[in-house]
């Protein structure tokens, strides 16, 4: 059997999480990270967006409330990644995390992309990250994509960032 390919044009929309306090949630996601509140739901849930999109992000304690993470070894969520458009706006979260005394658990320029790695106060992974440009990715010589992990160099991302 040979399934026919997904249509190139689908995306995944947003990622909704179990959070065990939603302040808390909503002072990383909203308060570091910067992403606009457009709806909530009483102190049980809320909607986040970036640019004005219904939502990116869903936050909840219906299943959670004072929960704690699930333990290593079990299976659920890796990371959840979100996409900055361009290098400035990459090396922007990494001000604000550094403002916000928030600790890296790694960076990684893998030939497609540079990318953040860190978690959320519930102790999700969370990846930010920017794409290189298609026709700057690293090939094999037969075409193939061939990503790599290297060392990102953080000082010089941070050197990107606006002045704010």
């Amino acid at each position: 059997m040979n399934p026919q390919a997904i249509d190139p044009g689908v995306r995944i929309g947003h990622v909704h999480l179990k959070v065990a306090n939603l302040e808390r949630a909503l002072g990383f996601y909203r308060g570091v990270l910067g992403f606009q509140v457009m709806q909530r739901i009483g102190d049980t849930a809320a909607f986040l967006s970036a640019g004005g999109y219904h939502h990116h992000i869903g936050l909840n304690t219906w299943e959670s409330l004072d929960g704690s993470p699930p333990p290593r070894g079990t299976t659920g969520l890796y990371h959840t990644a979100i996409l900055y458009p361009d290098r400035a706006s990459l090396a922007d979260a990494l001000r604000r995390l550094q403002l916000a005394g928030i600790p890296l658990d790694g960076a990684a320029d893998h030939g497609v992309s540079e990318a953040l790695y860190l978690r959320d106060p519930d102790q999700n992974g969370v990846e930010l990250y920017r794409d290189r440009p298609m026709e700057e990715w690293p090939r094999t010589p037969d075409g193939s994509l061939a990503m790599v992990t290297r060392a990102l160099d953080l000082g010089a991302l941070l050197a990107e960032a606006p002045e704010s």
